[in-house]
């Protein structure tokens, strides 16, 4: 065999591949879901106390009261997105499209899927777009 012969580039991961994939992203997606759950409780639980009767106190309490609740919503919204892109990453599994970039049709390296399970471009495809974003 030829030593400067090079393998052929993979296009696709294999089925035991998506498969630890797959276990990956339900794993992150149950964590998620737990912690969307905790603000969503934060949110609701966050109503005024009447306990302190203090006009001053009671005017601080509120403005961080509702500080508290904006990020708390805030951090809501951003999970759900985190979710919704994990069920996407899902379906692409299925349909056995997962861990190919969106831009240059490369297969994403498997240490950056582990990391960022949603993926859909690798880090040159990432840098592509935004090159094409800016003109």
């Amino acid at each position: 065999m030829d030593t400067n012969q090079t393998l052929p580039e993979k296009n696709c991961y294999s089925a035991e591949e998506l498969q630890m994939f797959k276990e990956l992203i339900l794993q992150k997606r149950e964590e998620a879901v737990r912690n969307l759950e905790l603000l969503n409780e934060a949110v609701a639980g966050s109503e005024n106390d009447v306990n302190d009767t203090a006009p001053t106190f009671k005017t601080l309490e509120e403005g961080s009261n509702v500080l508290s609740k904006e990020e708390n919503s805030r951090l809501a919204a951003r999970q759900m997105k985190f979710i919704k892109d994990l069920d996407a990453a899902l379906i692409r599994i299925e349909n056995k499209t997962y861990g190919i970039c969106r831009i240059t049709g490369k297969l994403i390296p498997k240490e950056r899927l582990m990391i960022v399970p949603h993926a859909t471009t690798t880090v040159e495809g990432k840098t592509l777009e935004k090159k094409q974003s800016r003109r």
